[in-house]
């Protein structure tokens, strides 16, 4: 599951078992990048509360199938294999069109977003955020002039900004620590965007 020890759900006690409590999925199943955080589960409510505000907010305007898109995109620049696999099954989950989001994955494993069955806009918010993963300093003013220009006000590009910033950090999580999706249940994820506190898995 990852390179460093872990404690599973079974011998989880105190603050690490309520914190499993809470992001559980089917059969108690806690997603290993979750579990990853076991030793130190102030960061595991850290990651949670960061993820839950960033992809999963009903004060968000950007949709959600969207920001999952934009996830996917930023794990495959990252090659990050387990936030693309995880986040493309809620891709598919929420977008509900299954040739389209197999298009949208295949204009990403290709290299070439602006292929893929996206609007002007989202095109152009897939540009932002491979400038952003893969050339960070790099950025300048007319990147977010673009974004306006594309069509997205300030509160989506920082959105769009928050997205690709959260899953460079859960790719570097998994990729450091050597999480693997042995075991994890792909695509489940806190769903009920009007609770904040709500980390449910399903």
């Amino acid at each position: 599951m990852s390179w460093i020890k872990t404690v599973p759900f079974e011998q989880a006690t105190g603050k690490l078992k309520k914190l499993y409590e809470r992001v559980t999925g089917p059969g108690n199943n806690v997603d290993n990048i979750m579990m990853a955080h076991s030793l130190r589960p102030h960061s595991m409510e850290g990651h949670m509360v960061l993820y839950k505000n960033v992809l999963h907010h009903s004060a968000n305007t950007v949709p959600k199938w969207f920001l999952e898109v934009l996830g996917v995109w930023v794990s495959s620049l990252n090659r990050c294999g387990y936030c693309v696999e995880h986040h493309f099954g809620g891709l598919q989950r929420l977008l509900a069109d299954p040739d389209r989001a197999i298009a949208i994955r295949a204009a990403i494993e290709a290299g070439r977003p602006e292929t893929a069955p996206l609007d002007a806009a989202q095109i152009v918010a897939m540009g932002y955020a491979r400038k952003l993963t893969e050339t960070p300093a790099d950025m300048i003013q007319k990147d977010i002039e673009t974004l306006r220009e594309a069509g997205w006000d300030d509160g989506e590009i920082l959105e769009i900004n928050q997205v690709c910033a959260y899953f460079s950090y859960a790719n570097r999580t998994v990729l450091g620590l050597g999480c693997s999706t042995d075991g994890d249940i792909l695509g489940l994820s806190p769903n009920n965007s009007d609770d904040p506190a709500d980390w449910g898995h399903r």
